[in-house]
Order: structure tokens, then C-alpha cells, then sequence
């Protein structure tokens, strides 16, 4: 077996703890944007969340595996990918969109339901796609993963926090108003510094590794990025839809990745570089395509229907 997949990072349970209550703060902040609304403009519109959502959970994880299998990464790489993959969007996507000039309401609205579906979408993919991949077939085995207790720390660390703050929202508009911005800069803040902390208690395993993994995760990004944008024009979607479901599709909630990791896999070297690199490199790919829409404006529809 190669080093890579031999190698455990170092994250205690109480650090993990801590993981878990920002991701809950993170998705707290985003719900705070969420309204019913968002759901209701789905079903009146659905065809732009539906090209974004299938992109999401059934193109991307499925072309990541055609991936892993021509480049042959070692099994823990190639488990870490489909996990990414198999993850839902990141919240800084919405940001991201607005910045592109795209479609911000899509986006929160394939946010919102993407961050529902993940619950069940985020263990079969996982499932559906590590088993069939091999070397990480071996290393789902000697875990033993179980489905259902994946789906109740995806439902507790995302389910739970989006309900919260939905609910917070509509109850008291002007709390949520007042907390957006503060959430939205403290959780982001909270989250890379947490993730910079990690690195630092892990990081000769990060740069010795990480390099390994570098050209593997731009490539399985850009497929993303492109996957999403190129779908969605194919099907006649507007340029400023189009930019919407590329940046959804592309920028991944690898945070929830790193969880997943460090509970279930107990910090698989291959897995943790993979999910880690994929919070830093997404976010750089991510503006860099966000910049250059930034300065090519996209006509904005006109509304149908109330």
C-alpha cells in the first residue's frame, strides 16, 4: 500500500466538536438568506435548479469516477475525490455568483435543496461510487460504513442549522437582517482560521502530500465548473443562469467533506489532503472565474409568471 494511505492525521474528538458547531454556525448564516420563496421559485421554474441539482448529484460524482479511474490516483485519493464529489454546494457559492454577476436567487435557491438532498444524495453517492472504485472499494469495506449514520451527522450538521435559521428568518426578520452580515463575515472568518490551525497540527503530512494531489483536484474542479455551465447551455439556459449553475456545481461543501473524514474515516491521509486542498483551491479557481464574469455583465431574463 502506498504511504499516502497508511498515513492518519491528527484531529482529537474535541476538535472535531468544534469542526462541527462551525459548519452548523456556517449554515446557520446561509438559512438566514433562505426563504420559502426560494422553494416556491423552484416549482414555478424548475428547469434551472433541475439541470444544477442533477449536475450536482448524479453528473459530477459520475464523471469524478471516470476521472479516478483513467488517472489511477492511490485508493485513498481516489476515495477522496468521490467524496468530494458526493458532497453537496459550498455556501460561498452564493456569494461567488452574485460577485460573477449570475444568477443569485438560483443559486440560493439549488442551496437550499441541494443542502436537503444531500442527507440522502451525499451517502448513496459516496456508497454507490467508493465500492465501485478500486483500492477505495477496500478501505469503505474496512470501515464499515453504515448509510444511516451518515445521514444523521449530514441531517445534524446541515438539516438542523437550515431549519434553524429559516426559521429565524421568517419569525424575526429584523434579528435575521441584523445578523446577516456579522454571521456571514465571523463563520467564514471562524472556518479558515480553524481549517489554517489544522493544517498547521498536520503540516508535514500536508506538504509532503499535497502535491499529489494538487492536479488532481484542479482537474476534477474545472470538470465541475465546466460540467455545470456547459449542461446548462446546452439546454438553452441563459448565459446568466448558466453561470449560476456552473459555480454551484463547481464549488463544493468540502468542509462537510472534512467531517466525513475525520468521523468516519479517522483522518485517511489521502481522503483529509484531498478535502482539505479542495476548501483552498475552489475558493481560488472560484474568484478567478468569478472576476473574469465580473467583467463581462450577463443580460438578465425578464420575469415570467407572478
Amino acid at each position: 500500500m502506498d504511504p499516502i494511505d497508511e498515513v492518519t492525521l491528527n484531529f482529537n474528538p474535541t476538535t472535531l466538536t468544534i469542526l462541527n458547531v462551525l459548519i452548523g454556525l456556517i449554515m446557520f448564516g446561509v438559512a438566514l438568506d433562505l426563504r420559502v420563496e426560494d422553494f416556491k421559485r423552484i416549482v414555478r421554474d424548475p428547469r434551472g435548479p433541475a439541470i444544477g441539482l442533477v449536475g450536482q448529484f448524479l453528473l459530477f460524482p459520475a464523471v469524478s469516477f471516470v476521472l479516478v479511474g483513467i488517472l489511477d490516483p492511490q485508493p485513498s485519493i481516489a476515495l477522496g475525490m468521490i467524496l468530494v464529489a458526493a458532497c453537496p454546494g459550498g455556501n460561498f457559492s452564493n456569494f461567488l455568483t452574485a460577485y460573477a454577476r449570475g444568477n443569485a436567487a438560483l443559486s440560493i435557491s439549488m442551496t437550499a435543496v441541494s443542502t436537503l438532498l444531500a442527507i440522502v444524495m451525499t451517502p448513496f453517492n459516496l456508497q454507490f461510487w467508493g465500492s465501485r472504485t478500486p483500492g477505495a472499494a477496500e478501505i469503505l469495506t474496512e470501515v464499515n460504513l453504515d448509510p444511516a449514520d451518515l445521514l444523521v451527522t449530514i441531517l445534524l450538521i446541515l438539516g438542523l442549522p437550515m431549519a434553524l435559521g429559516m426559521l429565524t428568518a421568517h419569525r424575526a426578520p429584523r434579528l435575521a437582517e441584523r445578523l446577516r452580515r456579522p454571521m456571514r463575515i465571523l463563520s467564514l472568518a471562524l472556518f479558515f482560521g480553524f481549517i489554517l490551525f489544522a493544517l498547521l497540527g498536520n503540516w508535514t503530512y500536508f506538504t509532503q502530500y499535497v502535491g499529489a494531489v494538487a492536479l488532481l483536484v484542479a482537474l476534477q474542479n474545472a470538470s465541475a465548473l465546466a460540467l455545470g455551465y456547459f449542461s446548462a447551455r446546452g439546454l438553452r439556459m441563459p448565459e446568466y443562469d448558466a453561470r449560476a449553475i456552473s459555480i454551484e456545481v463547481g464549488i463544493q461543501n468540502s468542509a462537510l467533506g472534512l467531517v466525513i473524514v475525520f468521523t468516519f474515516f479517522d483522518g485517511l491521509g489521502g481522503m483529509a489532503v484531498v478535502a482539505a486542498w479542495w476548501g483552498i483551491w475552489h475558493l481560488v479557481s472560484g474568484l478567478a472565474i468569478g472576476t473574469y464574469w465580473s467583467r463581462r455583465p450577463a443580460p438578465v431574463p425578464a420575469l415570467v409568471g407572478p
